[in-house]
């Protein structure tokens, strides 16, 4: 059985930093493309990063390139989400994904391509 544990969220001031992280179990991790997405109260859920399984591509939201940045560490199954410059509209939970396809394409930034998801991690910024 896949879980993702999402960790790291909290209050932090307009300006700040976080770092998020995902721990997964219960599958070949090193096999998934992995993606962060975030949802705030009524809006509907938005992508926010994705990286591929080995090579390190990454593809951003416009709306955090440059602020965030999201790694992996295969042999630990972690998944991370450095969020830098944090701005109010950034507060949301913050929901960790997984995808059984293979390679990256444009379908990534859409949750129904993923299969997997955590429960979430609040990120509140205050100004």
């Amino acid at each position: 059985q896949v879980q993702l544990v999402e960790s790291g969220g909290g209050l932090v001031q307009a300006g700040g930093s976080l770092r998020l992280s995902c721990a997964a179990s219960g599958r070949t991790f090193s096999s998934d493309p992995m993606a962060w997405f975030r949802q705030a109260p009524g809006k509907e859920r938005e992508f926010v990063a994705v990286i591929s399984r080995t090579d390190g591509i990454t593809y951003y939201a416009d709306s955090v390139k440059g602020r965030f940045t999201i790694t992996r560490d295969n042999a630990k199954n972690t998944v991370y989400l450095q969020m830098n410059s944090l701005k109010p509209e950034d507060a949301a939970v913050y929901y960790c994904a997984a995808s059984t396809n293979t390679y990256l394409t444009g379908s990534a930034y859409y949750a129904d391509w993923y299969n997997y998801w955590g429960q979430g991690t609040q990120v509140t910024v205050s100004s």
